[in-house]
């Protein structure tokens, strides 16, 4: 009986092709637990890769549609935004190319106003005077009419609180019998040019408090 053959059980030796079949058989189960389990996992995925459809040709199509119409939208948006800019530059040009051409006119209004001013009121009676004042008065109603076809325009002053955005202040009168901070005197008028300060006005604010009413005390009692 030879070592290198199996036998069987009856003693009988095994045919080649038979321990061929047991050795492979043997290989087989001394595969590890986890080669077998990562060899499972393999076969698991390339089979679901093999099952995964490709998208349709009717939804790659909608799913391109919907990229360029936000393309699209992204840059009409653009488009007006830069529409509104260049309106509003363009606005802004037109609005104010005259800044400096006006601020040196508000001098000519002030020299027309000095004038009309210095003329006391016993001299407004006198026939030449009066037609000279009332020269001078239609030249500076002209010059403000003009003042407005640009939008420049006089900043509200007198009577009203004192706003450091529009007024500036040059001295404080006392009066009691306004609020603090009130504007009573106008020394130089201010302007605005399309809603954009060209000239603070020049004032004269109260000081003080205003005044209390008098306390009366009842007596009778």
């Amino acid at each position: 009986m030879s070592e290198s053959n199996p036998k069987s059980q009856d003693g009988k030796e095994m045919p080649e092709d038979l321990e061929q079949q047991a050795e492979e058989n043997n290989a087989e189960a001394d595969m590890s637990v986890d080669d077998a389990t990562v060899e499972a996992l393999r076969e698991a995925v390339e089979a679901a890769d093999e099952d995964a459809s490709p998208l349709s040709a009717q939804e790659e199509q909608a799913a391109e549609i919907a990229s360029l119409k936000e393309k699209l939208l992204r840059a009409m948006a653009d488009t007006e935004n830069m529409r509104r800019r260049s309106e509003k530059e363009k606005e802004d040009a037109h609005n104010y190319a005259i800044t400096k051409f006006a601020r040196d006119m508000l001098s000519v209004s002030d020299n027309l106003r000095r004038a009309l001013d210095s003329i006391p009121e016993e001299a407004r009676e006198d026939e030449t005077v009066k037609n000279l004042l009332t020269g001078v008065e239609m030249t500076e109603s002209e010059l403000l009419s003009t003042f407005g076809k640009h939008k420049i325009e006089l900043v509200e002053a007198e009577g009203v609180k004192f706003n450091p955005n529009f007024h500036q202040a040059m001295f404080e009168i006392e009066n009691p019998d306004v609020e603090p901070g009130t504007i009573l005197q106008v020394v130089q008028s201010g302007y605005m040019i399309a809603g954009r300060l060209l000239r603070p006005a020049l004032v004269g604010v109260a000081k003080g408090g205003q005044k209390k009413p008098d306390v009366k005390v009842d007596q009778t009692a």
